[in-house]
């Protein structure tokens, strides 16, 4: 759960619709279902960006690209990067 305030999608306006809606678009398909699933659906990541939906666009739409299976590696080294900035930034996402 985030500690701070954020707005589920029920509540959400169009900009910030657009925003949460247009990250999912990025992703690979097993991001789909969120592992720890905010009010709404969505994943608490996500939801903790809500208050500032330019910046959960453009930080989520960096992600969604840089995991691209258009881009040179493949998928499996792209997951293994994202391992490891997880665990140097001791995250559990």
């Amino acid at each position: 759960m985030t500690w701070i305030r954020t707005i589920p999608l029920s509540q959400a306006n169009d900009e910030l619709r657009q925003a949460v809606e247009g990250q999912k678009a990025l992703y690979p398909a097993e991001y789909g279902t969120p592992i720890h699933p905010a009010e709404g659906g969505g994943s608490e990541i996500v939801a903790s960006h809500t208050l500032i939906p330019q910046a959960l666009h453009h930080a989520f739409s960096t992600f969604g690209a840089l995991m691209s299976p258009d881009l040179p590696l493949p998928r499996r080294h792209h997951e293994m990067i994202a391992t490891m900035v997880s665990v140097t930034n001791r995250c559990v996402y």
